[in-house]
């Protein structure tokens, strides 16, 4: 039986990286903060989005490749950052990278991601978003965005949306550690994972590799795991603009009077989010903010969204609503645990093949199109 009929869904591979990876890896991914209300949000919103079936429209010649900064991509997605990634299968920002190549996707790589700026470089070609947890030392953020630059990375992502740490309750009842702690508890659940063992011995448990360089080996404090973190004001956006001179995205937006100032102070991409649900149980659906933001914006403004996307079809619903471009960041990590390397290349193909045939459906050949579909 091939590949796509045993795993034909995201939701399969969810299922499947469930049974392969231990309990605190998996809570660490799967979870939000709370009651989980805000990441529930964001899927029930996605579910009430309805999209217009055309008649006698014929074949469509679909194109998904999508413009953004003037980067012309593949398709209308990509790789969300994700903290820790290494802990879901050894390599994942290496692997991740290497398929963004391939499929020519955007591929953000996070501060606090098991593998460093310099480690992901060489493969990444020129698809790298660097995305900035700002440690609390000013020189410690413009070094970091000098790593950033010289590996290759040409577009910043700061996220707004975590001025200090969140609980994240179940996540902690998994017994994870930031950075990841070897205790009898982890051992006893990684020991019931044999292969994710065996495969994560090669390389040792992993780290946050690019803020060992700021932090003394005594300390350990800060929500990253890693030193102490400064909350982004615009002052501290300021100093970035000065000395990044690509694009900046500000990840984790959902009040329009926010998207509008952070356009003003300087920000080109506003990136509509409610960090999965992770951060602020209180929070709308991430969808739910869209078509506000964009009416504030207008057309032409570059926005991204994030938010319990788990298929194509929830790509057409984002677009629809008002994103251009549509990250990822659970579903491809549920890829590579569930299937090892060739498991994100698989994540591609399913949401691929799903919005070839939605867009059949509709009737029609670009994903903004799908605005024209939406059903009121």
């Amino acid at each position: 039986m091939s590949i796509d009929f045993r795993y034909p869904q995201i939701s399969d591979l969810r299922r499947r990286a469930r049974a392969r990876i231990p309990h605190f890896a998996f809570e660490y991914l799967d979870s939000g903060t709370g009651d989980e209300l805000a990441m529930r949000r964001s899927r029930a919103a996605l579910d009430e989005v309805m999209l217009t079936p055309k008649a006698l429209l014929g074949q469509p010649e679909i194109d998904l490749s999508t413009t953004i900064m003037g980067r012309r991509y593949g398709a209308p997605f990509g790789v969300s950052p994700v903290g820790m990634t290494g802990l879901f299968w050894p390599d994942a920002e290496r692997l991740l990278a290497r398929n963004a190549v391939r499929h020519n996707l955007p591929f953000g790589l996070s501060t606090v991601a098991a593998a460093a700026p310099e480690d992901v470089g060489p493969v990444m070609g020129d698809q790298g978003w660097f995305q900035l947890y700002p440690p609390e030392d000013i020189d410690h953020n413009l070094d970091l965005l000098d790593r950033a630059r010289a590996a290759g990375f040409h577009t910043l992502v700061l996220t707004v949306d975590v001025p200090g740490p969140s609980r994240r309750e179940r996540s902690r009842r998994s017994g994870l550690q930031t950075p990841p702690r070897i205790t009898p508890r982890v051992f006893l659940q990684s020991a019931l994972r044999p292969v994710w063992s065996l495969t994560m011995l090669r390389q040792g448990m992993p780290r946050v590799r690019t803020l060992e360089k700021y932090v003394e080996k005594t300390g350990r404090t800060g929500h990253v795991g890693l030193g102490r973190h400064r909350a982004p004001t615009p002052d501290f956006l300021r100093i970035l603009r000065d000395h990044w001179d690509g694009p900046i995205a500000a990840k984790g937006v959902l009040d329009p009077e926010d998207a509008v100032m952070l356009r003003d102070h300087g920000v080109d991409i506003i990136w509509v989010s409610n960090h999965g649900g992770r951060q602020f149980d209180a929070a709308p659906g991430a969808p739910t903010a869209l078509p506000g933001i964009r009416a504030v914006l207008g057309e032409d403004a570059p926005i991204l969204y994030d938010g319990a996307v788990g298929s194509g079809l929830d790509v057409l619903r984002a677009i629809a609503l008002g994103a251009d471009m549509v990250m990822l960041g659970r579903a491809w990590l549920w890829g590579l645990a569930a299937l090892g390397p060739s498991g994100a290349d698989h994540v591609t193909h399913i949401l691929t093949d799903d919005m070839h045939s939605a867009m059949t459906q509709m009737g029609i050949a670009t994903p903004k199109e799908a605005r024209q579909r939406l059903w009121s």
